[in-house]
């Protein structure tokens, strides 16, 4: 079966989840809330991150109506807004749960862009990779940790990754000046868990890492981006449903990173790697593979980290 984006996933190309606990960030709608319903369906008990209660309930009782099966969907209160709030949240997770199978993280905000997208979840990361590492350990685990990235790393262009420009509040309201603020977000996402794949793999931790762009996918967050676009952007916005895929074909990607049985059976295949819609290796900009400014990134955010403590 497939799509207009070529290939196909759905819940029989992904393993068993019954046992298994994931934590997926941003997923009261869009592509995370489809990925959800479709790792629940499997039978994992899912943790929504996110900040409004009110808005996760909402999400919750539809995934409900919708039909989960024997998978559980739960809410965890995680505000991005502050790392240190990001990290509170993570500590609150491990007062509740004694493993960690699956991490997955997304953001597309458009404000204060490099704290949420990045910052935010390296905090967040950080405190619960003790977490993940133990259940790694574990005879036949397949613990994975899923960053959605995106096609707009592609804008971004740095010759440094500082710790100064990843802390300072850089924002804007053209559109040229948000895509290439957000590109900059998810470059670092992607250089970030390429650093982590690298560590987990010298170490000989079993922990299996993967970015993605999920594809052009009909979301409010995509909407209300492109709308920036200057003269044409309510034309463009307008057209985005017609053009644009489901949130379900852009959570194909993302659960197949997640729970693919094709990345269980290869895993070398996949450690590190950069995927695109649907479900194939992609090739990510010259920037997201060039180890100097991998290893700048990582140790700036290690920087970054150490002053939340």
């Amino acid at each position: 079966m497939s799509t207009w984006f070529g290939r196909s996933i759905s819940e029989d190309d992904l393993v068993d989840l019954h046992g298994k606990v994931v934590i997926l960030t941003g997923g009261n709608t869009g592509i995370g809330y489809a990925t959800i319903q479709m790792l629940a369906r499997k039978g994992a008990k899912v943790y929504m991150a996110a900040r409004s209660e009110e808005r996760a309930a909402d999400a919750i009782k539809q995934l409900k109506s919708e039909d989960i099966k024997d998978g559980s969907v739960h809410w965890l209160k995680l505000d991005l807004t502050d790392p240190r709030a990001a990290k509170q949240s993570a500590r609150e997770f491990l007062e509740k749960e004694e493993r960690l199978d699956i991490l997955s993280s997304s953001a597309d905000h458009l404000v204060d862009i490099m704290t949420i997208n990045h910052i935010s979840h390296a905090a967040f990361t950080d405190v619960l990779l003790p977490l993940m590492k133990r259940t790694a350990s574990e005879s036949g685990s397949d613990v994975r940790l899923v960053n959605v990235a995106s096609r707009g790393h592609e804008f971004a262009k740095p010759s440094t990754f500082s710790k100064e420009l990843l802390t300072s509040k850089q924002s804007g309201t053209s559109f040229g000046t948000i895509m290439d603020l957000y590109g900059l977000s998810k470059l670092a996402m992607i250089l970030y868990t390429k650093a982590l794949q690298i560590r987990f793999n010298a170490a000989a931790i079993p922990i299996t890492c993967l970015t993605m762009h999920p594809g052009e996918i009909s979301t409010r967050g995509a909407n209300n981006t492109i709308r920036t676009i200057p003269y044409l952007g309510w034309l463009a916005g307008a057209l985005v449903p017609l053009l644009f895929g489901s949130p379900r074909t852009g959570a194909m990607t993302v659960a197949f990173a997640a729970a693919g049985k094709e990345v269980a059976a290869q895993r070398e295949k996949y450690q590190g790697a950069y995927l695109w819609p649907v479900a194939e290796i992609g090739i990510p900009s010259s920037f997201a593979v060039d180890a100097r400014l991998r290893e700048e990134l990582y140790e700036s955010t290690v920087l970054v980290l150490k002053e939340l403590e």
